[in-house]
C-alpha cells in the first residue's frame, strides 16, 4: 500500500520518528515553489525549512475519507462553501508540534471566516492524539484523524504540510515545513483564498 513512499522523519532537523512519513514528490518549477521565509516574512523558527508551493493552484483535493472530531467520516469536499486551511501533522513530528499553537491562534483570529482543520497522520489515531490535545488545551483546533495516512499518501506529503483551499474547494497554495501561522505574513497568505 504505497510502502515504497514511506521514509523516516518529518524533516531533517528533528529526532527519529516513531512512525514513517510520506515523501513529497511534487514536480514544481522554481517559479512555483519558494524556500525559506514566505513573502514579507521577517523570521520564523522554521525559516530555513518551509516551502511555499503554488504549482497545484486550481486543483481539487483528493477524495479521501478521514475522521472528524465527532467520530464521523468526512472528506475535503464536506468543507466547501468557506475557505479551508488543511494542516497535516503528527504528534511525533517536532516541527508539527511546534507550529500547532500558532495554527490554533490563527484559527481563533480567523473566527470561522476560514475553516482550519488539523488532521493527524498518527497511525495510532485517537490513542496518541486525544492525550496530546488534552495536554495542549487548544482553544479552537479540534482533533481530526487519518490513521491510514490517506491524505499524506494522496498528497505525497512530508509533515507538516498545510494546504489552503478557496470556498469552491480549489487549491490556492501548499506550505511544507513548520511555519508561524499567527503572523501578518501568514494572514496575508491565508487571505489569498478570498
Amino acid at each position: 500500500m504505497g510502502l515504497g513512499l514511506l521514509v523516516a522523519g518529518c524533516d531533517r532537523k528533528s529526532p527519529a520518528p516513531e512512525q514513517a512519513n510520506v515523501v513529497a514528490a511534487n514536480a514544481a518549477s522554481a517559479d512555483e515553489v519558494t524556500s525559506g521565509p514566505a513573502p514579507d516574512e521577517a523570521t520564523s523558527p522554521a525559516a530555513s525549512t518551509e516551502k511555499l508551493d503554488r504549482s497545484h493552484k486550481g486543483e481539487t483535493g483528493p477524495t479521501v475519507a478521514f475522521t472528524a472530531p465527532d467520530g464521523k467520516s468526512v472528506m475535503l469536499a464536506s468543507f466547501k462553501g468557506k475557505p479551508l486551511l488543511l494542516n497535516m501533522w503528527a504528534t511525533w513530528c517536532a516541527p508539527c508540534v511546534a507550529e500547532m499553537p500558532t495554527l490554533d491562534a490563527a484559527a481563533k483570529s480567523l473566527d470561522g471566516k476560514v475553516q482550519v482543520i488539523a488532521v493527524s497522520q498518527d497511525m495510532q489515531g485517537a490513542e496518541k492524539v486525544t492525550p496530546f490535545f488534552a495536554q495542549k488545551t487548544f482553544s479552537t483546533l479540534k482533533p481530526y484523524l487519518d490513521p491510514k495516512l490517506g491524505l499524506s499518501l494522496a498528497y505525497q506529503a512530508n509533515l507538516p504540510t498545510t494546504i489552503l483551499y478557496d470556498s469552491a474547494g480549489k487549491e490556492v497554495w501548499r506550505m511544507t515545513g513548520g511555519y508561524e501561522w499567527n503572523t501578518p505574513a501568514a494572514a496575508k497568505l491565508i487571505a489569498e483564498a478570498s
